[in-house]
């Protein structure tokens, strides 16, 4: 687990948050980039309004602009596995339609239309998991979403047991733990985003993530120990 040890500890000293962190389990796909626009309330407040008013441009606009959240976050929580012919893809498709449903009638009260997209995923998400009853504490390996450079048998075999361990402990946080590492390290999330996501302070996120990761890398510590 020495490798495991050195993505936690880089992933720690490296500044909270940051997109090219990377951990088994939470994954950048490279077919959904990090939208370059910001996604706080002030910025999407008036996209959604138009949406809302079923402005055909600006439904597309703000499709657009969550669908790679949306797909990194399915794929994050879901690691790449198919779930009983569920991808992790095919719950994104839900989510964003779920939302483009829940448009009409959305009001806004004050928080932020990503708290509506995060409390959707979440939910299609579990709903996922539930329908082939598998526990998310105890999660199976992730499949490498790209061809590994050296494909020997020993170097696939040692790299899925890595994800392994690393998923198993990473399902062991809490589930707030659990969704910041994944809005903040898989989806790409600023620290408010994220905040405007989970309805808490940027504060909160920030100290939170910092107890996940200092968590998590004492967990591999003592993993490697047996």
């Amino acid at each position: 687990m020495t490798a495991a040890r050195t993505r936690i500890s880089s992933a720690h000293s490296a500044e909270a948050g940051s997109a090219d962190l990377a951990l088994p389990g939470f994954t950048q796909p490279v077919t959904h980039p990090r939208a370059g626009q910001r996604l706080t309330k002030e910025q999407l407040d008036p996209l959604v309004e138009d949406a809302a008013a079923e402005n055909p441009g600006a439904v597309q606009a703000l499709l657009e602009l969550i669908r790679p959240m949306v797909a990194r976050y399915c794929r994050a929580r879901m690691g790449g596995r198919d779930l009983s012919y569920l991808s992790a893809d095919d719950v994104a498709q839900e989510v964003c339609l779920a939302v483009l449903k829940a448009l009409p009638t959305y009001q806004d009260r004050g928080g932020s239309f990503l708290y509506l997209v995060h409390a959707i995923a979440a939910n299609k998400v579990a709903d996922a998991y539930r329908l082939v009853s598998r526990d998310r504490s105890d999660p199976v390996p992730e499949l490498p979403e790209q061809p590994l450079a050296d494909n020997e048998p020993e170097t696939h075999a040692l790299r899925t047991d890595l994800g392994s361990r690393l998923n198993r402990l990473l399902g062991r946080l809490p589930q707030t733990q659990q969704e910041i590492l994944a809005l903040r390290i898989a989806v790409g999330l600023s620290a408010v985003e994220t905040a405007e996501a989970l309805g808490i302070s940027p504060g909160n996120v920030r100290v939170t993530q910092h107890r996940a990761l200092t968590r998590l890398r004492a967990m591999v510590n003592a993993d490697e120990e047996f």
